[in-house]
Parts: structure tokens; C-alpha cells; sequence
């Protein structure tokens, strides 16, 4: 198969590309098979990540700062929530301000309800101050508890 020229004179590369993705794609049954089980696999384990991850989120639902009847998920204290196929679990997040009385057994509680979370193997819990929290970061169930619509 020829190449062709793209209008700047070079070489197209996606003319000759259909040759050297038909080497790549499965041609036996068994390569068939095989790449559908990778592909299931893949599908579960991403699966099972994210049924782990809403779990957290549901556990994260359960802490609350005593100074506010909300909890610290709709408050918007949790920047971000990654969890491995592995089960660790990293959290960024905040606290309301620098000086919150919490602030040394609020991410602890966070770490403590996670790991407690089925297929979570550790956590790591890591409070970060940028952005700082502002009230527009509650989700609006929390602006709705607070009377701040």
C-alpha cells in the first residue's frame, strides 16, 4: 500500500495506517477471546472502583464539623478523590479556615471512615488550602440546610 501526500507534501500517514492496525487487532479465536476477557476485566475492575468510590463518598456523607449541621462532603471540603484498582484511596481537602477548631481530628476522622470503607486498602488524607473554601462551594442541599439560598 502507497502513502499519499498530504496538500504539504507530506506523507499522509493515516493512508498507510490501515495495514499496521490490522497486525494489531486479534485474528485467532483465542486472540479474540483473550482480548474480550482483558476488556472484562478492565470493565470490572473500573466497575468495582467506582462502586468503591461512591461507597467513600457515602461514608464521607456520615463526618461533620460540630460547629455546622451539614456534612463535610456537601460542604464542599473534599477537593478530590482518587481511588486505585488497588484500594488506596488518596483525599485532598479543606477545612473552613486555617484556625478551625477540627483541624487536627477532622482528616483523621476522614482517613479512619475511609479505610473503614470495604476495598479500601489505605488512605491518605492530605489538607490543602488552595483554593480557599468559600460558602459557594456547598452543594445546594447545604446552602438549603443553612438557609443561604
Amino acid at each position: 500500500m502507497e502513502a499519499t501526500e498530504s496538500p504539504s507534501g507530506v506523507p499522509d500517514a493515516g493512508a498507510a495506517s490501515g495495514a499496521s492496525s490490522a497486525a494489531t487487532e486479534p485474528t485467532t479465536a483465542t486472540e479474540v477471546t483473550n482480548a474480550a476477557a482483558a476488556t472484562e476485566e478492565k470493565i470490572t475492575a473500573a466497575t468495582a472502583t467506582e462502586a468503591v468510590e461512591q461507597a467513600i463518598v457515602e461514608a464521607l456523607k456520615t463526618v461533620f464539623d460540630p460547629e455546622i449541621p451539614v456534612n463535610i462532603y456537601e460542604m464542599g471540603l473534599i477537593y478530590d478523590l482518587n481511588v486505585e484498582p488497588d484500594g488506596k484511596v488518596q483525599i485532598k481537602m479543606t477545612l473552613t479556615s486555617p484556625g478551625c477548631p477540627v483541624a487536627g481530628t477532622l482528616p483523621v476522622e476522614v482517613k479512619d471512615r475511609t479505610e473503614a470503607v470495604p476495598g479500601v486498602s489505605a488512605a491518605e488524607v492530605e489538607v490543602v488550602w488552595d483554593p480557599v473554601w468559600n460558602p459557594s462551594m456547598m452543594s445546594e442541599a447545604a446552602r438549603l440546610e443553612l438557609g443561604m439560598f
